[in-house]
Parts: C-alpha cells; sequence; structure tokens
C-alpha cells in the first residue's frame, strides 16, 4: 500500500474530541507510514455533518480531488435511538457519496456504548481505527487506479 502521491482527505468530527483526536492521531500517523500523501484535515461540528463536506470534496476539479477520504468520529450511544438513526443517515449518505461518485470513503466513525469503549477503539485495547480506516483508504484508492 503506496500512497505516495496520493492526495487524502480526512474529514473529522469535533464532538467527542477526546476520542476524534486519538482517531485522527492514528489515521496520520499510518498515512505517514503508508507514503506521506498530501493530506487536507477538514474539522467538522459532529458526525452529522460529514456527508455535505465529504460530498464538496469528493466533487472539487480533478486536480484538487483526493484519491480518497478518511472520515473519523464518535457516535456514543444514549438513552434514545438517536445514536442508531445517526449513524445510520451518515453511513449512508456517506456510502452512497462513494459509490455514485468512485472516491472510497473509508467508514472510521465508532459507535460504542460507552466512552470508555471508545478509547479502547481509539488507541487503547483494540487498536486504532482511525489507523485502519487510514489503510483502507490507501488500499482501495490503490485499487481503484488498477480497474
Amino acid at each position: 500500500m503506496d500512497a505516495a502521491g496520493k492526495r487524502i482527505a480526512i474529514v473529522v468530527s469535533r464532538w467527542n474530541e477526546l476520542v476524534t483526536k486519538e482517531l485522527l492521531d492514528g489515521a496520520l500517523s499510518e498515512l505517514r507510514r503508508c507514503g506521506d500523501p498530501e493530506v487536507e484535515v477538514v474539522h467538522v461540528p459532529g458526525t452529522w455533518e460529514m456527508p455535505v463536506v465529504v460530498k464538496a470534496l469528493v466533487t472539487r476539479p480533478a486536480d484538487t480531488r483526493p484519491h480518497a477520504v478518511v472520515a473519523l468520529g464518535c457516535i456514543l450511544q444514549g438513552q434514545t435511538p438517536h445514536a442508531k438513526l445517526l449513524g445510520s443517515d451518515v453511513g449512508g449518505a456517506l456510502m452512497n457519496l462513494q459509490v455514485a461518485l468512485g472516491v472510497p470513503i473509508a467508514w472510521g466513525v465508532l459507535t460504542p456504548d460507552t466512552q470508555d469503549q471508545a478509547l479502547d477503539r481509539a488507541g487503547m485495547k483494540y487498536g486504532n481505527k482511525g489507523r485502519e480506516a487510514a489503510q483502507a483508504a490507501v488500499e482501495a484508492a490503490s485499487v481503484l487506479e488498477q480497474v
């Protein structure tokens, strides 16, 4: 997986920043390891705002359009179905964008029950899902170059 010469955008939510900062650090570290591509980081208020920003990025002119996008966020479960609805709506919107526009959008949005579970997936016990999403973005962009 070689990201050298590629443009990668990272769209990261400020909501639950304790977690999303760790996801971002993991993604940036992985991208440096994969060839240090040109990286643009865009912060959005929350996960809900991701699709419209990702759409703006992937519909840019070809010379500035990212080869892949990494979406990073954390939707904590609460006492209402809000988190499930939010995750489903955002996931569906991002999936539709990547299929329609042909730009990989890697899902690095956590949907844990608790903040401890989120931190475990942001670099503690279970690896860093931001790092994994960055790997997926680079690999998917590389596959698209070959097909």
